[in-house]
């Protein structure tokens, strides 16, 4: 049986606090401080969720305008992954993350003194790019740098992507309900103070074997595995994100009671992510695990869409565990199944599936306007379904891929991904 079928998700112990007989918590500085950084990377993906409906009173814009500030983002996020690898294996990994870093402290500060939705969606964008260069090399760094093995990494840099995703929505919760300008200005201080602590203690590491060119991700999605994964992913991350971007101008909250119910949201993501999903994949395999995940995030899509408002509320929170569920075997399945090199296949991969994370924002509240709130949720179903579909239709392409992943690689994926 391959490597997508079962896996261990890079860990032979049962705590997730020790591995290979080495506490998760005693690291260099260096990866703390990479570590450190990379929640607050995280934290922007939803940092903005419990704000969405202040920021547009506040600029005077519609839903749908508002919802570029995903779109714009996730845009340049998708363009940017055949970049980062190019990038990255030419001026090292030190240099990329602080270059990604300091983008995001430019771009964020400017997005909190926008006077306009159009000059907020750009400097999105310009964000973006600077959390992709940043998140694509993350975990690459943190492997390099970490004490007790690969797999203690991979959990470490986990766990700090589960902790940015529950923290975002608090943070823009807090902060936004003073000023809806206050997140933004928070985000670029937090990113400063990453950066001097990346300058003082990573070290540059050794560089590749090889340089990555530009098409290269291109390239490696010609593997049919690899591809069908890609378009399976596409179609989830449009329901992955019309939860994110769409569900809160549904929910109508404030910022406070917006943000307790994304933090619920992303504490199952986190959980579901890092501890259970390994262990449904011992037990029943990866792909079962991710069909029967999609199909029931395609359900609570629909209660979601069609139920009453404290419905929605705790479908919304509910869907954290089904996504994280899958992030995780999305993950693995894409690194796993083609013999290109992991970071190759990780960014071809996320070229094509976040162009669905730039589609849903701008494309559900569109559809509300024309068609009701439902709408959108039931069109982000029938996505979820054609991905469950593709998974099965391509059963066997995606079970006679390359050998196992290494764990050391087990979530490279997710880095380049959440560029959450």
């Amino acid at each position: 049986m391959s490597g997508t079928e079962s896996s261990d998700h890079g860990g032979s112990t049962d705590d997730p606090f020790q591995e290979g007989g080495t506490s998760l918590l005693r690291q260099p500085k260096a990866v703390w401080a990479t570590a450190g950084a990379s929640v607050v990377a995280f934290m922007g993906i939803g940092l903005v969720d419990p704000i969405l409906p202040s920021i547009a009173r506040g600029l005077s814009a519609t839903d749908s305008q508002v919802s570029l500030l995903f779109t714009s983002y996730f845009l340049i996020t998708a363009v940017a992954m055949l970049l980062t690898g190019f990038v990255s294996s030419r001026i090292g990994g030190r240099k990329t993350l602080l270059a990604g870093l300091a983008l995001v402290v430019v771009f964020a500060g400017l997005s909190g003194s926008s006077d306009s939705v159009g000059e907020l969606v750009g400097f999105r964008a310009g964000w973006g790019l600077g959390n992709a260069l940043f998140v694509s090399t993350a975990l690459a760094v943190i492997v390099g740098a970490a004490a007790g093995g690969s797999a203690a990494a991979i959990l470490l840099y986990e766990s700090a992507l589960g902790l940015g995703m529950a923290c975002g929505p608090l943070l823009g919760a807090v902060l936004g309900d003073m000023k809806w300008r206050y997140p933004f200005f928070g985000t670029a201080a937090l990113m400063a103070v990453g950066f001097l602590a990346i300058t003082a203690f990573l070290k540059e590491q050794p560089g590749p074997a090889r340089r990555t060119a530009l098409l290269d991700p291109v390239r490696a999605l010609g593997h049919g595995g690899l591809a069908s994964v890609a378009v399976s992913a596409f179609f989830y991350n449009y329901a992955f994100f019309t939860v994110l971007a769409f569900t809160p101008f549904v929910l109508d909250m404030s910022p406070y009671r917006s943000g307790g119910v994304f933090f619920g949201w992303g504490v199952l993501l986190a959980v579901f992510s890092v501890v259970l999903a390994p262990r449904l994949q011992r037990r029943f395999g990866s792909l079962t695990v991710l069909g029967g995940s999609l199909l029931l995030l395609a359900a609570d899509l629909l209660v979601l869409g069609y139920g009453d408002h404290t419905t929605a509320v705790v479908c919304t929170v509910l869907s954290g565990a089904f996504i994280g569920l899958n992030n995780t075997v999305f993950t693995e399945l894409a690194l796993g199944v083609s013999p290109a090199p992991r970071p190759v296949a990780s960014a071809g991969y996320n070229f094509v599936r976040w162009f669905a994370a730039a589609a849903a924002p701008f494309l559900a509240p569109k559809v509300a306007e024309w068609a009701g709130s439902a709408v959108p949720f039931a069109i982000a179903a029938l996505a979820a379904v054609a991905g469950a579909g593709i998974v099965a239709v391509r059963r066997r392409a995606l079970t006679t891929g390359a050998a196992e992943p290494e764990p050391a690689h087990a979530a490279q994926d997710e880095v380049s991904a959440f560029a959450n």
